[in-house]
């Protein structure tokens, strides 16, 4: 048999999907399982052992219509059994049509029903401990599994040998003093509106060092320097002194591999959050307050993957649509204090990160 996946969107949606490709494989071991994927996201599933080949929907097949017309052509010469269709927007709605498959999945939505021969509605179980991101991927899998051999199954990344040397090789030339917990911040999100304020992220890392001794690395991009040296000028002195702001790696990849060598996270959630909890690495994550952390906050049975969300403090404030929640989350923000979770994030360190010490 031969499936193909269907997941165009961010670093975190990517990852989250890849469970589907590992269900598939244990229920059908001589399966075939093609993933599709923009190639910006190509980072969190190579060396998959569960994907066969990795389709790479290029940023040109949105700007040249003849050349997305021949991507979609090149599908139906692979004959596939069935399609899943994580993202079901125009793009992949085309895709799984072209795709040719007798059995195409995908989600409830006014237009998929002229596509799709299973469609399913979105998770709304309120005592989910997967999370609403993952529930929601596995539902897709009924009309093949009936019933999972693992349903808890967590999304994985696949690191080799010599990438997990070479990032011990970066942190030894950068004489990081490895006898030190090493502590992964997410500086910013993806977007402004993911982004806790850099003053707030700052006093909650002042408070981190005020009580242990640990080395901070960045996680940020070459063109957000100016965002870097805001943020530093609001660190007192000993934060900046633990901060190794150099230490920088050119790729997701390189990222993904000095992570692995990080005692934990902790920062804005998002792609970095999952990628933090597929590689092991102890995570806490400070939610956007209109984003649902019922839906991202997966496998939270675990203590090792903790966050918080404005909603955790004062629900009443985010009794609004989502979109209005968007619009004023720079104002929704300023109100998420760092006080209201300094105590729990002590814990988290405590228990998660320096328990060995």
């Amino acid at each position: 048999m031969r499936f193909l996946i269907i997941q165009q969107k961010m670093v975190g949606d990517v990852l989250a999907s890849t469970i589907l490709c590992e269900h598939l494989k244990i229920h059908f071991p001589d399966c075939e399982v093609h993933y599709v994927i923009n190639e910006s996201t190509l980072a969190v599933v190579e060396e998959n052992p569960f994907v066969d080949k990795i389709i790479l929907f290029k940023n040109e097949y949105r700007e040249n219509k003849l050349a997305f017309f021949k991507f979609l052509k090149s599908l139906k010469r692979e004959k596939y059994n069935a399609t899943i269709d994580v993202y079901c927007k125009l793009e992949s709605n085309l895709i799984s049509y072209y795709s040719n498959a007798d059995i195409k999945i995908s989600y409830k939505k006014w237009y998929s029903k002229f596509i799709y021969t299973h469609l399913f509605s979105y998770s709304s179980n309120p005592n989910t401990t997967l999370g609403h991101a993952i529930e929601n991927r596995l539902i897709l899998l009924a009309p093949l599994i009936p019933e999972l051999k693992q349903p808890n199954l967590a999304p994985k990344i696949y690191l080799s040998t010599p990438e997990k040397e070479k990032a011990k090789e970066l942190l030894a030339n950068h004489q990081i003093d490895t006898s030190k917990p090493l502590i992964m911040v997410g500086l910013l999100g993806s977007q402004p509106s993911k982004t806790y304020p850099l003053a707030y992220l700052a006093k909650t890392l002042d408070f981190i060092s005020e009580r242990y001794q640990v080395t901070l690395l960045l996680n940020y991009l070459p063109n957000q320097s100016a965002s870097l040296d805001e943020f530093l000028d609001h660190c007192s002195s000993k934060t900046r002194n633990n901060i190794k702001e150099e230490v920088f790696c050119p790729s997701l990849r390189s990222f993904i591999a000095l992570l692995d060598q990080c005692d934990a996270y902790i920062g804005n959630e998002g792609g970095s959050t999952n990628m933090a909890k597929a590689i092991g690495i102890p995570n806490f994550s400070i939610f956007s307050p209109w984003i649902s952390k019922t839906a991202w906050l997966t496998f939270n049975q675990n203590q090792k993957n903790q966050a918080v969300h404005l909603a955790d403090f004062a629900p009443e404030i985010l009794e609004m649509p989502k979109k209005e929640r968007k619009a004023n989350a720079e104002a929704l923000y300023q109100q998420f204090k760092p006080e209201l979770f300094l105590e729990q994030l002590d814990s988290f360190i405590q228990s998660e990160v320096v328990s060995d010490q």
